[in-house]
């Protein structure tokens, strides 16, 4: 007797998707402003990493044109550095899976730091200033919630089976 094929569980991938993007554009008090995580990216870290033949590029490629959409930023901006930080993530996601946690925290630091530092290229290019904290903390308070993000979406897709 066989059993019925497993319908794939898609919906986990499209809500952690939502929340981040919901999360990215969530009314903070103007103080807290600066400090906002990265969500989308966190998002794409993690399913470029356990599911590299389920998110590539063309899902983050979109991903980062709803983001750019909705926080009214150059159009492509956020697409051009969330693609760097996926297309980085799908090289070396057979490496970085095998980290320890704070390895692995530090190789989403590494990544932060690229993603950032698109962003300042381009802002620069277009001749936006920001000032260096308001520029890098999010980089730091993204990287210290990587432990926690990661096995939050871990227990999700371990839940639902998603693969």
């Amino acid at each position: 007797m066989r059993n019925p094929p497993r319908r794939r569980a898609n919906w986990v991938i499209v809500v952690s998707y939502l929340v981040a993007l919901l999360l990215t554009i969530w009314p903070l008090p103007n103080w807290a402003e600066p400090f906002r995580p990265a969500w989308v990216v966190l998002a794409t870290i993690y399913w470029c990493l356990f599911l590299p033949h389920r998110v590539g590029l063309l899902v983050t490629f979109g991903v980062g044109i709803l983001v750019d959409t909705l926080t009214g930023s150059l159009l492509g901006e956020h697409a051009l550095a969330l693609l760097l930080v996926a297309w980085i993530t799908l090289k070396l996601h057979l490496q970085i899976r095998v980290f320890p946690w704070w390895q692995q925290t530090l190789a989403v630091l590494v990544l932060m730091l690229i993603y950032t530092f698109v962003l300042f290229w381009v802002d620069g290019m277009l001749g936006y200033t920001q000032g260096a904290m308001l520029r890098w903390m999010p980089v730091f308070i993204t990287t210290l919630l990587w432990p926690w993000v990661m096995q939050s979406l871990l227990l999700l897709q371990q839940r639902y089976q998603v693969s």
